[in-house]
């Protein structure tokens, strides 16, 4: 029976009805058809996900602030250097907090940039809290699709970073510094019961004395520039320290000077030392705030007053106190042709040669941190300066030691003196500024096939700086131990905990 469309159809359209229909059924057959090739070819082209790693393990730090966690965990097995393409091109690690036992969102914290293959450790000091526990997944990516990556391999507990008050590793400073502390404390008693403290003579301040006097005789002013810093320089501080005593000078001998200054704040802390200094001199009345004054923040437009206001004014001395960059030659040259007597004291050495080659005197280096305790005499500060003087000589002869050790460990190659030398770098001094040559090389854990005696042979050949067998650990992960221990073993059997450690010339980071 035909329907109703059909029978309205005329009979000539009723064979291309039909056509069109079949041509649309096969139309969507072939496209249904490529569809699934493309799916296919997609799925073909996507690479297989490589194996996780395993054995993740976290482990706080000793005896830090609290903001360290270290990992470690076995290499994935497509992680290997033996292949000729890549499989694994690092790894990324995500992190948890831990709050009444629920485990919160998993955040990436390093990436493959971080963790690159070949490496089995990593030290997150990423906005690490102290006492806040953390969870960890490690996963490996695929070389050629970072969306490609491996099972998660978890922590099995939660571990957090604990802050320690005291870090026994660092005794050493805690010997030094009570032992120039008892200096300290001993000269300061000396210098009080009047034992005469012998200190160096400095002539640029026995030259103060001279400068204010002839400025009297002359009648000109005094020109004091507390450099160009702010108060937050301790070159402005030291200078601002011995203008005191300029200015006490002054009064006593009525003479004028004159404090342009770079600074607000430098100009009010001039006039409270100067309005101080006329006190003590004893002529309170004599003070006004004028004599200090703020020029400009502009470096070369406070150059520029100052050198009109030398070739005006033409004053009888001039100190230069605090720091000074370009403009200390423009100055100290400006000073020297208007026949000024000129004292000259900064911290910059690039700066030093101009003001010694312009200037009559000049205070170099600790000169000019000493001076107020020159100066002035007190039983404290001199007693201070005297106590640093043993730091120094503690500091000299640990120089002179470490050289030693050094010399003797390069020229012998002995492990042992380089054991020596690493104690005194990381235990006695405790610096953190390992040199990037500097790397840790461990031998691979040996297969099962691979034991018995030819285990120091690979290590032999593994220590050449081949990354093949060998686990090299970044220069900034240099004591995988609290290494106080192992220390006090290492002196018992004479063999260096850090006999792995080598200088390889050239030598990257893994």
């Amino acid at each position: 029976m035909m329907s109703p469309v059909m029978r309205q159809t005329p009979g000539y359209l009723v064979p291309a009805f039909v056509l069109l229909l079949w041509s649309a059924s096969m139309t969507g057959a072939v496209v249904t058809a490529d569809v699934n090739q493309s799916e296919a070819a997609a799925a073909d082209s996507t690479p297989e996900r490589p194996h996780a790693p395993a054995n993740l393990q976290a482990k706080e730090r000793k005896y830090d602030s609290g903001n360290t966690i270290i990992l470690d965990w076995e290499l994935s097995p497509d992680d290997r250097v033996d292949l000729e393409d890549l499989i694994v091109g690092g790894y990324n690690l995500y992190r948890a907090e831990v709050h009444e036992g629920e485990v919160g969102e998993f955040e990436l914290i390093a990436d493959t940039e971080d963790i690159p293959p070949q490496l089995t450790e990593y030290r997150d000091q990423n906005d690490v809290v102290p006492n806040q526990p953390y969870m960890y997944r490690l996963v490996a990516v695929h070389a050629d699709d970072d969306s490609v990556y491996s099972d998660a391999a978890e922590l099995e507990v939660p571990i957090e970073a604990l802050r320690y008050w005291f870090d026994p590793n660092t005794s050493w400073f805690l010997v030094i510094t009570l032992v120039v502390s008892f200096w300290i404390v001993l000269y300061i008693y000396l210098a009080k019961s009047g034992t005469e403290l012998k200190i160096r003579r400095i002539a640029g301040l026995e030259a103060v004395d001279e400068a204010v006097g002839r400025a009297t005789e002359m009648g000109r002013p005094i020109l004091f520039v507390p450099g160009i810093a702010d108060m937050n320089e301790i070159q402005t501080v030291a200078g601002l320290t011995i203008l005191s005593r300029i200015g006490r000078l002054c009064a006593e001998y009525d003479a004028r000077i004159e404090v342009p200054t770079r600074r607000s704040l430098v100009m009010t802390t001039a006039r409270e030392t100067l309005q101080s200094a006329y006190m003590q001199g004893g002529r309170p009345d004599a003070y006004h705030d004028d004599m200090s004054y703020y020029v400009t923040d502009e470096q070369f437009g406070y150059v520029a007053h100052l050198t009109v206001y030398i070739a005006r004014e033409q004053p009888a001395a001039i100190f230069y106190l605090g720091a000074f960059f370009a403009e200390s030659l423009i100055l100290a040259e400006t000073g020297n042709a208007s026949g000024a007597i000129q004292v000259a004291g900064t911290a910059q050495p690039a700066q030093l040669p101009f003001f010694v080659a312009a200037c009559d005197y000049t205070l170099i280096g600790e000169e000019f941190f000493a001076a107020s305790a020159y100066l002035s005499g007190e039983p404290e500060q001199l007693g201070t300066l005297k106590g640093q003087d043993i730091g120094k000589i503690i500091g000299g002869l640990l120089i002179v030691y470490g050289v030693g050790l050094a010399t003797v460990a390069e020229s012998t190659d002995s492990d042992t003196m380089r054991g020596w030398v690493n104690h005194l770098m990381f235990e006695v001094l405790g610096t953190e500024d390992v040199p990037e040559e500097l790397i840790e090389a461990q031998p691979a854990e040996e297969d099962d096939e691979g034991g018995g005696d030819g285990d120091n042979s690979d290590r032999d050949s593994n220590s050449n700086g081949g990354r093949h067998g060998v686990h090299q650990v970044p220069s900034q992960q240099y004591w995988p131990e609290s290494h106080s221990s192992q220390w006090h073993i290492t002196m018992k059997t004479c063999q260096p905990v850090l006999s792995d450690w080598q200088y390889v010339a050239g030598a990257a980071k893994a």
